[in-house]
């Protein structure tokens, strides 16, 4: 039953009470991650360790020294997040069997905080993906797929056509961390965001994902995608327990330079009763080709909601959000190619055996270590990077970058305090129709209303708002202030608590799992 307790007012409480402890905790998520594992959401399992770490946790609690309200709570991380001891693979050939000397920062934060590590979740190669169907290790399912609401409304097109070809994609690229906070294994993870790789999956999977403001949370030891993007981001079941992570992740990092300078004090989210001194900003680009009508009047719902409460809810425009898209692309493929560069065969992970000279060492490297998409990424951003391209692509992407981060400014100072916008274009889709577009193609369209807050470096966050007529989860995004992170999810927390998302039933699974979901009756801890 802790399982699907909130970690401050229930979870805590019951290992200081001794009503469950940090073991059996850790004992009970690592039998779901196994009786899950046809989900593919996590590469590593590091259960010894796992376990080691819950009976130090436990020790701390017999002795009534818990280190704090994260003292033996089981979390999942990104396989991009160096882990010390465990395999970072990034879900790409070039990086099998790596294995970090060093923590990334924010694990390093949350082991210092006594949280239980369990593994390390799969993602799209090197996080370049909108579907975490990319990687090495094949695709992640989403939990959704096989719920009781899915099951119900999905009718299969043939009479040969069964669950195993009607599951639905997690989106991604933090695509296995969604699906380990969705399927109860674990209470929160960690991924990470770029271009919307946390809201996406989080959207797909009915939780909650936090990217928050660009430098409020370190990137040493995130391996890098795109530097001035990447954002590490919180996946929770509800939005108070992003809040409790976010509190001890923040803050300065020396070995990050562009962490704030600031010490960030945590804070326990109010209770929201009156929003009229709210204004809810809705801005009308969002309103994006593909948009389905479903989304669509979920949005409207929702502005509603928010104005017969007593908000002040206006039309806003952010004129340059038409050349977002565009402009991510070259800013981030530029990047890529940049970031790339280091994995030469060289230092650390996959070496070719070709011997012919080190060029064609190189060469081979890098031909058997990265897929399709990570080899497109680099040489689309070397060519944007040439001589004669410079100052045509990458300067100018550059300075439509400040335009469009100069829209949010504008809006935020006219009195908005916070937009609400859909986070996705429709929910989920079937992994045999999303395999048919080319990976460049799904995530230029799945990042289309995410990925304008990683160009300003906003904070924004998904909360899960209603299921589809599939049966599937719809989330909407909430975009903040720069830094204004109580604000968003203060807002956020208030939406949560009126739209009461609906429990994901997984009793169907018996196929799968042995009846091992049978007491999960929450979608969120509290």
């Amino acid at each position: 039953a802790a399982l699907k307790d909130g970690l401050r007012s229930q979870v805590s409480a019951a290992l200081k009470e001794g009503r469950v402890t940090p073991t059996e905790l850790c004992q009970r998520c690592l039998a779901l991650i196994k009786s899950t594992k046809f989900l593919n959401a996590y590469i590593t399992v590091a259960e010894e360790t796992a376990l080691k770490q819950a009976e130090e946790s436990e020790e701390r609690y017999k002795r009534g020294q818990p280190l704090g309200i994260l003292d033996g709570i089981p979390i999942a991380v990104k396989d991009n997040f160096n882990t010390a001891g465990i395999e970072t693979t990034c879900a790409s050939n070039m990086l099998k069997g790596y294995i970090s000397p060093y923590n990334a920062t924010v694990v390093q934060k949350l082991l210092d905080r006594g949280s239980v590590l369990l593994g390390k979740t799969n993602l799209d190669e090197f996080a370049m993906g909108s579907g975490s169907t990319d990687g090495v290790f094949g695709p992640v399912r989403n939990p959704w797929s096989y719920s009781k609401q899915y099951k119900e409304k999905s009718v299969p097109k043939s009479p040969s056509e069964d669950e195993e070809s009607n599951w639905v994609i997690t989106g991604g690229s933090s695509g296995g961390s969604a699906a380990a906070v969705s399927s109860f294994t674990c209470f929160a993870a960690l991924g990470s965001d770029t271009g919307g790789s946390t809201r996406n999956p989080a959207a797909h999977c009915g939780v909650v994902g936090l990217k928050p403001t660009y430098g409020l949370i370190s990137r040493h030891g995130l391996i890098p995608l795109v530097n001035s993007m990447d954002v590490p981001g919180i996946l929770t079941r509800c939005v108070d327990d992003a809040a409790v992570l976010l509190g001890s992740l923040a803050g300065h990092d020396p070995k990050d330079s562009t962490t704030i300078q600031d010490d960030f004090q945590p804070f326990e989210l109010p209770n929201l009763t009156d929003v009229s001194k709210l204004s809810i900003g809705i801005p009308k680009e969002y309103h994006a080709p593909g948009l389905s009508s479903e989304i669509l009047a979920l949005w409207s719902k929702a502005a509603d909601l928010f104005k017969n409460a007593g908000a002040k809810v206006v039309e806003v425009s952010l004129p340059h959000t038409r050349y977002s898209i565009v402009c991510y692309h070259v800013l981030c493929t530029a990047e890529v190619a940049s970031n790339m560069a280091r994995f030469d065969g060289l230092e650390y992970g996959h070496r070719s055996d070709v011997r012919d000279s080190t060029e064609s060492m190189y060469a081979a490297t890098r031909r058997e270590g990265f897929n399709d998409v990570v080899r497109g990424r680099i040489l689309s951003g070397n060519y944007f990077l040439l001589k004669q391209n410079y100052e045509k692509y990458f300067v100018k992407a550059q300075k439509v970058r400040r335009l469009i981060a100069n829209d949010f400014v504008k809006v935020f100072r006219s009195g908005v305090d916070v937009l609400l916008t859909p986070t996705t274009l429709s929910d989920a889709a079937p992994y045999m129709e999303f395999i048919q577009e080319d990976n460049r193609t799904r995530s230029a369209q799945d990042d289309i209303l995410t990925q304008a807050a990683n160009m300003a470096g906003l904070p924004a966050i998904n909360v899960p708002t209603a299921l589809s007529e599939r049966g599937l989860p719809v989330g909407l995004q909430f975009i903040g202030r720069s830094f204004q992170e109580k604000q968003l999810l203060t807002v956020a927390k208030w939406f949560e608590k009126q739209v009461q998302f609906p429990v994901i039933q997984l009793e169907e699974v018996k196929r799968h799992d042995n009846g091992v979901f049978q007491h999960q009756k929450s979608a969120s801890f509290s």
